[in-house]
């Protein structure tokens, strides 16, 4: 299920670099957790929903390895995305 426009568009905002950004790693990720949470919360009602699951894992594949990306590219951005989106506990 798709995020609605409110959330997309908070998200957006305050992760965005700059007017308009929607395509940098910080979104991206943000985007990505937001569907992986409601995925998650999905699989806890309906636990042999195995489609969704398949889902969830390429997300959170998909996520990982934005996160690869940012921390090669730039170590202090990755330690504010991980730290704003609660992540690596």
């Amino acid at each position: 299920m798709p995020l609605a426009r409110e959330t997309k568009e908070e998200l957006i905002g305050a992760f965005a670099k700059k007017e308009g950004d929607t395509g940098s790693p910080e979104v991206q990720i943000a985007l990505l957790t937001e569907r992986i949470k409601d995925l998650t919360e999905h699989l806890r009602s309906f636990p042999k929903d195995n489609h969704s699951r398949r889902g969830l894992l390429k997300l959170v594949g998909q996520r990982r390895r934005l996160l690869a990306y940012l921390i090669k590219k730039d170590n202090a951005r990755y330690r504010a995305v991980i730290g704003q989106l609660g992540l690596r506990r």
